[in-house]
């Protein structure tokens, strides 16, 4: 039984998992939109809550933290000055796991993590609304053309 012993090994030992975790955060960080497997995902969540939080902190030592534990320096400040600022009134809860497939070549479920308001809802909805006005507008030529056919009845 495995009372009491937290996280995942991730088929890998603890210097490579601990690599992989960092990458990651990073890439999360940077893109805010993530396509891993579901094991993993719920691994970087933590993490990358715990960068925003600091980055919500702004002081001195929590600057060195992040920087010491992103990979890149312009992700680290991307923290600072645009991330933790969008979730400064969030009490926690900064991204969001959603599953996605099962991977072909291992049948490996697939997961996408993002930052919550990291404008993927507008995309959806832009492209709703996209979608809506195409459909308004090819009603539109379809009516127009039903009435070209009936003046070219007469």
């Amino acid at each position: 039984m495995r009372h009491k012993i937290a996280g995942r090994k991730l088929g890998r030992n603890p210097s490579h998992r601990r690599a992989m975790l960092r990458n990651l955060v990073t890439s999360l960080l940077r893109h805010e939109r993530l396509v891993t497997t579901l094991p993993k995902a719920k691994e970087v969540r933590p993490l990358v809550e715990k960068m925003i939080t600091l980055g919500k902190r702004d002081t001195l030592h929590a600057r060195r933290q992040v920087k010491a534990y992103l990979l890149n320096d312009d992700v680290a400040r991307k923290v600072f000055s645009t991330i933790a600022p969008r979730f400064s009134d969030r009490p926690g809860g900064y991204s969001r796991i959603v599953r996605y497939r099962n991977r072909v070549g291992d049948g490996a479920e697939e997961a996408i993590i993002e930052l919550i308001g990291s404008g993927l809802e507008e995309r959806r909805r832009e492209a709703a609304a996209e979608a809506s006005k195409e459909k308004s507008a090819s009603d539109e030529d379809a009516a127009v053309s039903d009435d070209r056919a009936e003046d070219d009845d007469k």
